[in-house]
């Protein structure tokens, strides 16, 4: 039975039509923000409430329905999930293995100036813990860390979450570019390249903006050169990993070579003063524990192993070897109940088109399989037995179940909406906003982080929306769908997820309300930012932002 989508079901009104379809995302924002209900929890019932809605006011077919949402949630666990899962894994594998205790030393022994400090652990470090894990680690680790060193508790919340802007697009070996990729169908790489000519001009100010707050200008001042060479050397790397390596290794390649350089600078260069917080002893000098060349080295191994492989992993030559050579997958051309039985119409296409619908789970070119066997490689390195990393695997699983049905269930919300016509309603009312949607694309990235707390999952609500807008308004695509996620990585310090990882980890927990406030401003200014610049690649220097080939 064949199915044509209406974009106008009630009444012939786009704006009646698009203020009902709408009521699930204005749930998940009631469920998550007011009522406070866990992310998986929300997640699941926005699911169930939208196939509701498009059922009854599109007259989707019933099996039709729940076969999109089923291949949204197969999606959602691999090859998003996968990611995530496999990222952690290594993760944990170090904490294991007794290293990141060396990794947090070899960092912070590199200076007792709490500026410099907040620099190395909640920009650089942080961005590379976004990289490698993502879904809270960062925020986590890093305001523990921070609290460790002698920070105040609601500083090193709100450092860390602020700090966290820069690194979350590229987050997770990816995710959320890979999210965006496979709900909108443009290659992930193009959007990689596009995220990464905006979120450099973000990675520069951030560093200073973080120091201003800190220390005031005044403070900041006395350590420009370490702020310059911290901005610049991530940005620098950031625009050239994701415009020539892909979505997976940017957050990795540009935190090294932050930490690595500004390393090298405070070799030479020291600041004046030491700078502490008020209510700190001056003469309080902490000492850490010394660890030779060889030992930090192999601390930070697993990680360069996962440079390499994710590297490896991303080159088309292995792509092409693993399709065409191995042919190692299972294709399923045609999804059943789905492909064949939906049909756009206009205005999104000139004439009814089919809405075709498969899945490939390709195994072995996965990016979260290139991280597994970094992991396997890990564990020899490190010496980590078969039995510890199982146990280490179980307990990894454990934490994540409940994160991979969040993302499973909104990734299943995403493809229903796209197969019933919802994200082509809004789109088309989106689209009355005419020369000025450029400027509010990065609020929906925004919002749809701070609702569901990961960029990856915001992609996943939106990625779809973005891109049929930006058609309808004549605008590139590829800008509209990366200012998606580069909106959203300034919602992630104010989503309630976010701040209830980092009220856990600096010890304020019920004072969630302070830490929101502390951080809403600085969203909404640095969200500001992004909208501008948007609107500026979009009119005034389009030439900035690939396009689809």
């Amino acid at each position: 039975m064949q199915w044509t989508q209406n974009y106008s079901a009630l009444g012939g009104s786009i704006g009646l039509t698009a203020l009902v379809v709408s009521l699930p995302i204005f749930y998940l924002l009631w469920a998550l923000a007011v009522k406070r209900m866990k992310g998986h929890i929300a997640g699941v019932t926005t699911l169930i409430f939208t196939n509701i809605i498009v059922i009854l006011v599109y007259k989707m077919p019933i099996g039709v329905a729940l076969s999109a949402s089923a291949l949204g949630i197969l999606n959602g666990l691999f090859p998003i999930a996968w990611i995530i899962v496999t990222a952690v894994f290594l993760y944990n594998l170090t904490v294991e293995a007794g290293q990141f205790d060396i990794i947090k030393s070899s960092i912070a022994s590199l200076s007792n100036d709490r500026r410099l400090q907040a620099l190395l652990i909640a920009f650089s470090f942080g961005a590379f813990l976004e990289g490698a894990a993502g879904f809270g680690t960062p925020v986590a680790i890093t305001g523990a860390i921070l609290i460790g060193l002698g920070f105040e508790p609601l500083y090193a919340a709100g450092l860390c979450l602020i700090a966290n802007t820069a690194p979350v697009a590229f987050g997770g070996i990816g995710a959320p570019i890979i999210a965006a990729g496979a709900v909108t169908g443009v290659n992930a790489d193009i959007i990689s390249a596009a995220v990464g000519r905006q979120l450099p001009f973000l990675s520069v100010f951030i560093p200073l903006y973080l120091i201003i707050l800190m220390a005031g200008w005044k403070g900041a001042k006395e350590v420009l050169p370490a702020i310059a060479v911290s901005g610049c050397s991530f940005a620098i790397a950031q625009w050239w990993s994701s415009n020539y390596l892909g979505p997976m290794l940017p957050d990795i390649i540009s935190s090294l070579f932050s930490l690595i350089t500004t390393a090298i600078l405070l070799k030479v260069w020291k600041p004046k003063n030491i700078w502490r917080f008020p209510n700190e002893k001056s003469e309080k000098i902490e000492q850490y524990k010394k660890y030779s060349g060889g030992q930090i080295l192999k601390a930070w191994s697993p990680f360069l192993v996962l440079t390499v492989m994710v590297g490896i992993w991303g080159t088309t030559s292995f792509k092409n070897f693993v399709t065409k050579q191995l042919e190692w997958f299972v294709n399923i051309p045609h999804w059943p109940g789905l492909d064949g039985l939906v049909y756009k119409t206009m205005p999104i296409v000139t004439k009814p088109a089919v809405y075709s619908a498969s899945y490939k789970w390709d195994f072995f070119a996965a990016a979260g399989t290139a991280i597994l066997i970094s992991s396997i490689i890990t564990m020899l390195i490190l010496g980590v037995s078969p039995a510890r990393g199982a146990k280490v695997a179980r307990a990894t699983l454990k934490t994540l179940i409940y994160p991979t049905i969040t993302v499973s269930s909104v990734l299943g919300f995403a493809y229903i909406a796209n197969y019933s016509g919802l994200s082509y309603t809004l789109g088309i009312l989106f689209a009355g906003t005419g020369h000025l949607f450029p400027f509010f694309a990065p609020v929906l990235g925004w919002l749809g982080v701070f609702l569901t707390g990961s960029d990856t999952s915001a992609n996943a609500l939106f990625g779809q929306l973005q891109n049929v807008t930006a058609q309808q308004v004549g605008v590139n695509p590829v800008l509209t769908i990366a200012s998606n996620s580069s909106g959203g990585v300034v919602g992630k310090m104010i989503s309630p997820q976010s701040i209830a990882v980092a009220t856990a980890a600096t010890g304020l927990v019920g004072k969630e309300s302070d830490l929101f406030r502390f951080t809403l401003k600085h969203s909404i200014f640095l969200l500001l930012l992004i909208c501008i610049m948007t609107y500026l690649q979009a009119y005034v220097l389009p030439g900035m932002i690939p396009v689809i080939q």
